[in-house]
């Protein structure tokens, strides 16, 4: 072997060393395991299968805060739908006492009832980021019109996604809640107020429909109520499912700091060392120009 061989050898052989302690450095500075695929192939494939069920995991828990501000709204709407029907009653029964008012008494009652189903019908159509919560996917922008027809489409609802095959519906049923049309709650109080105003002495007969209407409201906020603790389920499975990801990420891509810089030195060591034998055996010009 000539000496030229035994230089370039050596050349290479450090010029290896260097590369080993090149790489220990960046590993050290970024902590990452993996920088490139070649670095462990089986190992960048099943980080890359992890960081797709993050992906899906973040998408899913935004499904859960958009369908938390849907069945709040929901929700919400539901209950003052109630409270307001509790007064339209309690003004049903006030003016069904035909012997102890007068007919301005009643007059005002009706009155007093027409605005509480403004209310309700304001309440009828409330919407969440543009789209009303009691319409299912209608586009129609309100799920109640003005003369009481419903725009929504029976069967059709608005659902979604919390896990790989678990969907969440997040709006009610407006026309189970409400009624459509001649048998919706608006037109029952058009009907009391009328028989309010023209003297009628069968408005109490009423109640029994408002008290219907009333228990078709509350099993439609019990229906959200239910959707409600499904996403709550599922926003705790998330979390956990969030936790479990994160640690075989980690486990799989990212490096411990001390076994980073114990590597980093021994192949520095190594490479030191390499030097100090190479510049013995070879001419000092030769390593002047390696160094």
């Amino acid at each position: 072997m000539t000496n030229q061989m035994t230089a370039l050898q050596s050349q290479h052989n450090l010029q290896a060393g260097a590369s080993r302690v090149a790489e220990a450095q960046g590993r050290a500075s970024s902590l990452q395991k993996i920088s490139k695929p070649s670095d462990d192939p089986t190992g960048a494939a099943e980080a890359l299968r992890v960081k797709s069920l993050q992906s899906a995991l973040v998408q899913h828990s935004r499904n859960v805060d958009d369908g938390n501000g849907w069945l709040s709204t929901a929700d919400t709407a539901l209950s003052s739908a109630d409270s307001l029907l509790a007064k339209v009653r309690e003004l049903t029964l006030q003016g069904a006492n035909e012997g102890t008012l007068s007919q301005g008494a009643r007059d005002a009652i009706a009155t007093e009832i027409d605005g509480l189903k403004k209310d309700l019908l304001a309440v009828a159509n409330a919407s969440f980021n543009g789209r009303s919560v009691f319409a299912g996917t209608s586009d129609a922008g309100v799920a109640f019109r003005d003369d009481f027809s419903y725009t929504g489409t029976a069967g059709s609802a608005v659902t979604r996604r919390v896990g790989a095959e678990t969907t969440v519906r997040v709006d009610a049923d407006g026309a189970a809640a409400f009624g459509t049309g001649p048998a919706s709650v608006f037109s029952l109080i058009d009907t009391i107020t009328g028989d309010l105003r023209s003297g009628a002495t069968n408005v109490a007969t009423h109640l029994t429909a408002l008290d219907a209407r009333v228990t078709d409201l509350r099993g439609v906020q019990s229906g959200i109520g239910a959707s409600h603790a499904q996403l709550l389920r599922a926003d705790d499975t998330l979390m956990d499912t969030s936790v479990t990801l994160e640690a075989q990420r980690s486990g799989i891509e990212d490096l411990d700091l001390g076994q980073a810089v114990l590597d980093l030195q021994l192949k520095n060591n190594s490479y030191q060392a390499a030097l100090a034998v190479t510049a013995k055996v070879l001419q000092t010009s030769l390593m002047d120009f390696i160094r």
